[in-house]
């Protein structure tokens, strides 16, 4: 009995810790602070946990431990922080394989002295419903991300009919197994079923709108954990799933808001094909285009810059090199700031998490609500890498696959200067007419290099 008290107090600690986490990380002031309490409340919810009277068998979850340390140790050190969204991603699969799994031997142990319909077999099937099939689409997004697989839609006739085929299948065997819990010969179709539905739910979604589907996947593998804990009788689980569905859930909303776009548009519009714009293609047009040498100069005799980072910058790892662009134009008194697109790059923070990893105060960063205002009164508008984040088609061309989603406004600076490698579209496949105003200049190049040789030219200056 005394350790149970130990167990409960234990939960009822990492449960409150695990809710400062979340309130503390919504500030940069205080956000190492919940990363802490984070950390503290899974130790003693992991602790709590191994004082349980259930465990049986310290060796296996030893062997467990171990195993487990050895695929997440490599992940966190190896990958590199632009894998960030990569690794969120699977880490989700893993996290919901292990709820459908649990799941899954949980059916098999309580299925036999379950009543028809009793609530323990609702919590388990929706659990393992939620779990599976956030699972497959985990590993999609994953290899989306990662281009293991195209990043594009992948659409195909009679697509949405069959994943609303698929989808009821699994509700209806779902619902045998619920009223007639013996039934376990239909539980390996149910499975398969779950798994199958998270691979079509992801692929006709387009690497643009990833950062949503990685909010919304989230959010299901949350919802997945506390309905097992239902199942189980665990608060724990049943508070952090909640925590976690939640705060998914309300990230995935934010994400649709910045884009303009509707759940059911993002998890069923086959955004992201590649879809020209009315100017026409690329070569027919006029491009300028600067080199280093001539663009240290202007940053030099600017007053204002406000430097907007995207993806291509996460790709080259240039956040330390722009870093070091923004300290030499602040020693020549150039006022610069950073401009901040809540969905830039492949996650929601993406841009946040980089540039802190190099040190750009916080207080630097600039939502985009905020930056606009102060754009047609910019002298140069630095853009690294962002694309679709900047498109003025999204504001003018109602046509445009993107119509309506907010954007940075740089092409309302005075001058505006664009590092990037060539002129391919971005994540959502549309031509950005920014690159041929005529206050656009052209930088081809490594993002990282063309940053290093822009603080080589301010220095030499």
């Amino acid at each position: 009995m005394p350790d149970q008290i130990i167990v409960q107090a234990a939960y009822l600690l990492a449960s409150g810790l695990f809710i400062l986490a979340l309130l503390w990380m919504s500030s940069p002031k205080t956000s190492r602070r919940g990363v802490r309490a984070g950390e503290l409340g899974m130790l003693l919810a992991v602790a709590g946990t191994l004082l349980h009277h259930n465990v049986v068998n310290y060796e296996l979850i030893l062997a467990a431990v171990l195993i487990g340390s050895a695929v997440g140790v490599p992940m966190a050190f190896l990958m590199p922080m632009t894998a960030i969204p990569q690794r969120t991603a699977i880490s989700h699969a893993f996290g919901a394989l292990a709820v459908g799994l649990i799941g899954a031997a949980e059916y098999y142990r309580l299925a036999p002295a379950q009543a028809p319909g009793s609530f323990v077999m609702w919590a388990l099937m929706f659990e393992m419903l939620l779990g599976f099939l956030t699972c497959t689409a985990s590993v999609i997004a994953f290899a989306k991300l990662q281009e293991i697989m195209p990043t594009r839609p992948i659409m195909f006739a009679g697509q949405k009919l069959l994943n609303v085929a698929i989808f009821a299948g699994a509700l209806v065997l779902a619902g045998v197994l619920i009223f007639v819990p013996l039934s376990s010969q239909l539980f390996p179709a149910f499975v398969a079923l779950a798994l199958l539905f998270g691979i079509l739910l992801v692929i006709p979604i387009g690497g643009a709108d990833m950062p949503t589907v990685i909010a919304l996947l989230n959010s299901y593998a949350g919802l997945a954990a506390s309905a097992m804990g239902f199942a189980l009788a665990n608060k724990l689980l049943i508070i952090v799933g909640a925590l976690d569905g939640t705060s998914g859930f309300l990230l995935a909303v934010i994400m649709c808001k910045a884009m303009n776009r509707s759940f059911s548009n993002v998890m069923f519009g086959g955004f992201g094909q590649l879809a020209p714009s009315a100017g026409g293609p690329a070569e027919e047009r006029p491009v300028r285009s600067m080199t280093a040498e001539e663009a240290a100069p202007m940053m030099e005799m600017a007053r204002s810059v406000v430097i907007i980072p995207g993806y291509g910058m996460a790709v080259a790892q240039a956040q330390h090199r722009v870093a070091e662009l923004y300290e030499h134009l602040e020693e020549l008194g150039v006022d610069v700031k950073f401009a901040i697109h809540p969905v830039a790059g492949r996650m929601p923070g993406h841009m946040n998490v980089l540039l802190a990893e190099a040190d750009v105060p916080y207080d630097k960063l600039v939502e985009l609500e905020d930056i606009n205002p102060d754009m047609p009164q910019t002298d140069v508008a630095l853009i690294v890498g962002a694309n679709d984040t900047v498109n003025p088609a999204a504001r003018d061309d109602p046509t445009c696959a993107i119509a309506g989603m907010p954007i940075i406004e740089a092409d309302r600076a005075k001058s505006v200067m664009i590092i990037k490698r060539g002129m391919s579209a971005g994540f959502a496949g549309i031509e950005n007419p920014l690159y041929y105003n005529e206050n656009t200049q052209m930088m081809f190049g490594d993002a990282k290099k063309m940053a290093e040789h822009l603080v080589k030219e301010l220095q030499e200056l």
